[in-house]
């Protein structure tokens, strides 16, 4: 990690390693988590393979629904590893109008109590991360892993 340069998430979540891939891997699941609530997430495509595509929308009103991400899967280890970026779009070209270019690290790992999951965000320069920060990176991806934790969790315990 680059302190300069990226942003990270943290959390020990007490479920399977399992359990928390399915969440990022299974489109239904993501979407009860993706974006912040009360806003709504529907997962447009989401092609768990490099270079796969990982495209999603968001609605405040529950019927229109606008551009929320659109990516592509750089590396895909299965239970351990997703990295994606908004650098490039579904279609594998330079993307634009992405308010900040970033490529996300989601690493899992076994823990006693569940699963190590880390969430490394890194950006091209200090500017983008300021920005990345600015627009509320700590609230905005706090608030999704806490929901997917939340999600896991649940179903844990049912």
């Amino acid at each position: 990690m680059n302190p300069d340069l990226d942003l990270t998430v943290h959390r020990v979540i007490r479920a399977p390693r399992a359990s928390v891939w399915n969440a990022w891997t299974d489109a239904s699941s993501l979407a009860r988590w993706w974006v912040p609530a009360p806003t709504l997430c529907r997962v447009e495509r989401l092609e768990i393979r490099p270079a796969g595509a990982f495209v999603t929308t968001m609605s405040d009103d529950g019927t229109e629904f606008v551009p929320h991400l659109d990516a592509c899967f750089l590396v895909v280890e299965q239970r351990e590893r997703l990295v994606f970026t908004n650098a490039l779009d579904s279609s594998w070209r330079p993307a634009t109008g992405a308010p900040v270019p970033m490529t996300a690290e989601i690493t899992l790992r076994d823990h006693p109590d569940g699963t190590d999951y880390r969430a490394l965000v890194r950006h091209g320069d200090p500017a983008a991360r300021a920005r990345h920060e600015e627009l509320g990176f700590a609230h905005g991806w706090g608030t999704v892993t806490e929901q997917l934790t939340a999600l896991v969790e649940s179903e844990v315990r049912a």
